[in-house]
């Protein structure tokens, strides 16, 4: 598990997954999420605009991240 800080209270989940380095741009965050390949604190997510704040997982594939704050 990796730690991915972010500035705000909460970021979009497709914003996140481009922070991440996991997605290169929305469209491929799309199609991850198209394929239910993304779990939102171990539930399946399809929604790029999901709100996600600090302390939630989001696992893509083998790849799980935690998302912090400063």
């Amino acid at each position: 598990m990796r730690d991915v800080e972010i500035r705000d209270d909460m970021i979009r989940l497709g914003q996140l997954l481009k922070l991440a380095n996991i997605a290169e741009d929305g469209t491929q965050a799309k199609d991850l999420l198209d394929a239910g390949d993304v779990a939102v604190n171990g539930e399946t997510e399809f929604r790029r605009g999901r709100q996600i704040h600090p302390g939630d997982h989001v696992t893509v594939g083998a790849e799980e991240i935690r998302v912090t704050s400063p």
